[in-house]
């Protein structure tokens, strides 16, 4: 009895469960704290952004590069890397929740009392501003000061293309705190193949690879799993065929048969002739093609162990 079946739903659900696991994963990896950068920079501010007092500090802006929402509560911000844990962000804030492509600006007034995003330290040229995870040592981004900032211009990272979310380090002269740094009317990887490839084919190509392609592996594993059950059957002992008697054959039992209905009826020496004559017969001993006919031959020699000399004509 094989036990193959039950091995082989067991290594399947453990190859989707991994499969699961790691798009699981990935997705929950797209969607941490690693997908938070610092996006733009302001040390000196004398005619921008003001803050809920309507004063003008410095400011940090952190991007949610991703497309999920990011808990940044816990985390901190310092630009001293022998001291990381410069500022905290409190946990206990409920809006310290980062949509996606969203972008949050924090005060650096020195003054934290004065609210969640007021961190406890001023900004300066020259320096790096480093951003935190909460377990108070992972540095998740970090981004340097010129020591030349001009006032009223910010350090910032401009992706390529309005979607993408590879940057560049530049300084404007134009901040955009909590806005979305570029250029908005860049066009979307959608719109530019939209307009090179207007009647689809491109992606219907595409469509057909991956389908394709996804088949190749489905046949690969189900290859892998029949190959899997043949050297698993290999392994155990096969059952002996049964020869197939035909009409006419001259079986061991027929033979048997037939001894004991001539020893009955003739004698002990006619059923050792006849069981001697068919013994060589199944045997592959001595014996013509003549079907039904029994020829024996005496032998050469000393005849005194010979049974064929002893024979004796019974009468009628």
């Amino acid at each position: 009895m094989t036990i193959f079946p039950f091995k082989a739903m067991r290594y399947t659900r453990l190859f989707f469960l991994t499969v699961f696991m790691l798009l699981a994963g990935a997705g929950a990896w797209a969607q941490n704290l690693t997908d938070l950068i610092i996006g733009e920079v302001l040390v000196e501010n004398t005619a921008g952004l003001t803050d809920g007092y309507g004063q003008r500090t410095g400011w940090i802006e952190l991007f949610n590069t991703s497309n999920g929402t990011v808990n940044f509560g816990g985390c901190y911000l310092s630009d001293d890397k022998s001291d990381l844990k410069k500022y905290h962000i409190p946990t206990s804030d409920r809006s310290t929740r980062l949509g996606p492509r969203q972008s949050v600006v924090f005060y650096a007034s020195g003054n934290a009392s004065q609210g969640t995003y007021y961190t406890n330290f001023s900004l300066r040229n020259g320096s790096t501003l480093y951003l935190v995870s909460n377990d108070g040592r992972t540095v998740i981004d970090q981004i340097e000061i010129p020591s030349d900032l001009p006032a009223d211009c910010s350090v910032v990272r401009v992706p390529f293309g309005v979607k993408e979310m590879d940057f560049e380090t530049t300084v404007s002269q134009r901040p955009t705190p909590g806005s979305y740094n570029g250029d908005v009317d860049a066009k979307t990887k959608s719109q530019v193949m939209k307009e090179k490839d207007p009647h689809g084919w491109v992606l219907t190509f595409i469509a057909i690879l991956v389908v394709f392609t996804a088949l190749l592996i489905l046949a690969f594993i189900f290859g892998w799993i029949g190959n899997a059950n043949k050297r698993l059957q290999s392994g155990q002992p096969k059952a002996p065929k049964a020869k197939k008697v035909k009409a006419g054959d001259l079986t061991p039992e027929v033979a048997a048969a037939i001894s004991m209905a001539l020893s009955r009826e003739f004698g002990s020496e006619v059923y050792a002739a006849i069981a001697l004559a068919l013994d060589d017969y199944l045997g592959g001993g001595i014996h013509d093609q003549e079907s039904l006919i029994i020829t024996i031959n005496p032998t050469k020699g000393s005849t005194w162990a010979d049974k064929a000399q002893n024979f004796r004509q019974l009468p009628r």
